[in-house]
């Protein structure tokens, strides 16, 4: 009687047997034909995505560096690159560098201290769904609209002008302080800070709250376990924010050029090279500055894709 029961209980029905072949074929199937079509569905929603990089980014972008390297007639050559021994393309160079070492420096220390101060508040509370909404709309405002706002507010008749004139402060003494290179910095800040309020909160939110308390427990004090648990993690990614931030200000045209009527920043010089009226022929000059700006910009994002790796390690 034993022996039958055993038998029954290790030998399943023929139903179920054949019930649990069946759905092994069928998930044996799904695993060797649906996977791939359902990955293949899944790229087709990128095709959108990859025509308007296609059309509107990569295109141009090869065809302006592609014009550096001939002449206006279309005659290959490369004399085009002469323009980077020209005192004002060099200066030109060096004026964008400045001013988007400047803005992403003062971003950056401006934005974590926003972002050290954004972590007292509750993540569900309506000031911090208030800043992470302003940020989000903040860091993509900029052109026309972001240069009159700082016209009329310390333009040379702006508000603040007018106001800090009469208390006897002039920040126009020695010339219109806005519309130069120096004085674009305030208005780079105005999406820096948010931009790198983006960035850079995440990685602050990632730090565990478990490390503080092994370290506490183990007897470290607050400020070593901020030198010697926190800032290493942290640091990837505040370096990373800040290459990024010196990208977004070194590719930035718009505002820049309502302010400034002329160059001084490789932006503006190759808006001159290709409407000067003065000096004919040098339109293709501007494909070899483009390549410069290439050139910066894909050393820069490849560091930033280095940094992010490395600070991605500990939000997993």
């Amino acid at each position: 009687m034993a022996t039958a029961d055993a038998t029954t209980t290790a030998t399943p029905p023929r139903a179920v047997q054949a019930h649990g072949a069946a759905r092994g074929l069928t998930t044996a199937g799904r695993g060797a034909g649906g996977g791939p079509r359902r990955r293949g569905v899944a790229w087709l929603g990128l095709t959108p995505f990859a025509l308007y990089v296609l059309l509107f980014l990569a295109v141009p972008a090869v065809i302006a560096v592609a014009s550096g390297f001939s002449t206006a007639a279309g005659v290959p050559t490369l004399a085009n690159l002469r323009a980077f021994t020209d005192p004002s393309v060099l200066q030109a160079f060096a004026g964008s560098a400045g001013l988007s070492a400047a803005s992403a420096v003062l971003g950056t220390a401006i934005g974590a201290v926003v972002c050290w101060a954004l972590t007292t508040l509750r993540p569900d509370g309506l000031v911090r769904s208030m800043v992470d909404a302003a940020s989000s709309v903040l860091a993509q405002f900029g052109g026309v609209m972001l240069a009159f706002a700082f016209i009329a507010t310390i333009g040379v008749q702006g508000i603040v002008t007018v106001w800090l004139r009469g208390i006897g402060i002039d920040i126009n003494a020695n010339g219109p302080f806005l519309y130069t290179v120096a004085g674009l910095v305030v208005p780079y800040l105005y999406f820096q800070v948010p931009l790198m309020v983006l960035t850079f909160m995440p990685a602050l939110e990632g730090l565990g709250v478990q490390w503080g308390e092994a370290a506490a427990t183990l007897g470290a004090s607050r400020s070593v376990y901020w030198r010697r648990i926190a800032i290493p993690v942290l640091a990837p990614a505040f370096w990373g924010s800040l290459l990024l931030l010196f990208a977004n200000a070194f590719s930035s045209y718009a505002t820049a050029e309502a302010l400034i009527a002329q160059g001084g920043i490789v932006p503006l010089t190759i808006r001159q090279e290709l409407t000067s009226e003065t000096i004919v022929g040098v339109q293709n000059v501007a494909g070899v500055l483009a390549l410069g700006m290439v050139v910066v910009m894909v050393a820069v994002m490849a560091g930033y894709s280095a940094l992010e790796r490395r600070a991605s390690r500990w939000q997993r």
